[in-house]
């Protein structure tokens, strides 16, 4: 899910050095299809990864988070770090790094392998996604010919979820879990072969790098999510949970310092100082974390409950991504006439409509009564907010910082996810431990001696049993409930805190950001 840094017009260094614009464009592509597709491959393998390496439920959101965290944690510096030390350079070396941690992750052999390999995937993201985007003007004439880059490049982002679905169901389904990682091993290869002989290098550009910023700024985000999610399986007096989060925010408000002080910090401070630009942050924060959470929860339902095969369970998602690009479309013809703060507030309040419509999932729900419907509200409402809120991001920003603007927006959107996604999946926690407790004297009334032996051992209900899918189905709904108060939050942002009108938007947005 990229938003990379917006580029400066002017002629590319090595313009016409090269021949093969069509494959240059290709790699390029190529590899943001292969870090986007990757929030969602991975999805759909999730119940197959849980049996495998032993996951419990609350863990499995780590398998997402670790991911997530390091991918929007580190990818304004992966930026920054191109820009000073070379961007073809660094694209090859994060493309490697992508697909090596890949290739760990295929042959994990316990849940802390994995955890490392999609830890490692997400420093590799950080390091390209930013990069390839940029050396779109590295490589291609300003004007029609860049025009068009864009566009493919765009394009190919904004598929980059459903590509994912499809193929994370197809490659569970008719191979193993592991090929989700294992396909981009010779992608990453023929990405690292094809890029100097036909990407040009972008000349270096003085300046420092905010490691310190980065590192507390990540760290920091990650022990409040290992709170969270300490929290969910071990109580709210957790000792290392209280521990974790203290450690969090000390380190995310030593973030701020560095920032402030810093001459050339990862995030500028003063880009929140334009209420339209942090109203419309603020709603991807608390909207991404919603869509984090249907990606991962509804996934894991239609496949346990209603008993969906990983491709018949990426086709179910295919309706979001259509329902989201739509609406973007319609967000986009009509931007001009009427401003972003139509758009953004009915859109947040399609997405409460939809999330609160999933907090009446029962075990019994089937696709059409019980999912269909509130995705694709849900869907509609996210496509007609991307379209301003990214708008927003870069408006009256000076040329030098709207990399950075563009780059925060990602940011937020990877952040957003994994913390949302940590507290929701710490209200799944707890609902679904009331639920089992609820249902355990029926469950030792009626279960075989199989079933009674599986709960010994793993002390929860056998995954398949009605009990389980109770169990499951009551904890999914009340974190919808979590996920429908922050999508509220997001249409109060809207409402009072975005001013913006349409005259006050850019004629265009910055490309790149996977929906």
């Amino acid at each position: 899910m990229a938003l990379s840094e917006t580029l400066s017009t002017s002629t590319p260094p090595g313009a016409g050095r090269r021949s093969g614009k069509g494959i240059t464009l290709t790699v390029i592509a190529a590899t943001q299809l292969m870090v986007v597709l990757d929030a969602t491959i991975v999805n759909i393998a999730l119940p197959h990864i849980k049996m495998a390496l032993g996951f419990s439920d609350t863990s499995l959101s780590w398998v997402i988070n670790a991911y997530t965290l390091a991918f929007g944690g580190l990818l304004l510096l992966g930026g920054r770090i191109g820009d000073i030390l070379g961007r073809r350079r660094v694209f090859v070396v994060g493309v490697l790094v992508f697909g090596l941690a890949s290739l760990i992750g295929g042959f994990a052999q316990d849940a802390g392998m994995l955890l490392a390999a999609r830890t490692l995937q997400g420093i590799g993201g950080a390091i390209c996604s930013p990069t390839a985007f940029a050396l779109i003007a590295t490589n291609f004439q300003e004007g029609p010919e860049r025009n068009r880059a864009f566009g493919v490049f765009s394009a190919v982002a904004g598929s980059g979820a459903a590509i994912g679905l499809l193929a994370g169901g197809a490659l569970t389904e008719y191979l193993d879990w592991r090929w989700v990682f294992f396909v981009n091993v010779p992608i990453a290869i023929l990405i690292a072969v094809a890029a100097p002989r036909y990407i040009n290098e972008s000349d270096r550009q003085e300046g420092r790098f905010d490691v310190p910023g980065a590192l507390a700024s990540t760290l920091g985000l990650v022990a409040v999510v290992y709170g969270f999610i300490r929290a969910a399986s071990e109580g709210w007096t957790n000792s290392l949970a209280l521990a974790s989060f203290a450690v969090g925010l000390l380190l995310l408000a030593a973030f701020v310092v560095i920032e402030r002080r810093t001459a050339q910090p990862i995030t500028p401070l003063q880009l929140f100082s334009n209420r339209n630009r942090t109203g419309g942050l603020i709603m991807m924060l608390c909207l991404a974390a919603a869509m984090f959470g249907i990606f991962f929860y509804i996934t894991i339902f239609v496949q346990t409950v209603i008993g969906y095969s990983p491709l018949k369970a990426g086709v179910a998602f295919l309706p979001i991504s259509v329902a989201i690009i739509i609406a973007a479309q319609i967000a986009s013809a009509f931007q001009a006439k009427y401003g972003p703060k139509l758009f953004m507030a009915g859109g947040a309040v399609l997405v409460a409509v939809g999330l609160t419509w999933l907090t009446q999932l029962k075990s019994d729900s089937g696709y059409a009564s019980g999912v269909l419907g509130p995705t694709v509200v849900f869907g509609f409402g996210m496509g007609l907010i991307f379209v301003p809120v990214m708008l927003l991001a870069v408006a009256g920003v000076s040329d030098h910082e709207t990399g950075a603007a563009s780059g925060l927006l990602n940011s937020t959107q990877q952040i957003g996810g994994a913390l949302g996604l940590s507290i929701l999946t710490t209200v799944f926690s707890s609902a679904a431990k009331d639920e089992g407790k609820a249902q355990a004297p029926d469950f030792m009334a009626h279960a075989n001696p199989d079933q009674l032996a599986a709960f010994q051992a793993k002390g929860e209900f056998p995954v398949g049993s009605h009990w389980y899918s109770e169990v499951l189905a009551h904890g999914i709904g009340q974190a919808f409930i979590v996920g429908a108060a922050l999508a509220v939050v997001a249409l109060l942002a809207a409402v009072f805190v975005v001013k913006a009108k349409a005259s006050d938007l850019p004629a265009e947005g910055p490309a790149g950001m996977a929906i």
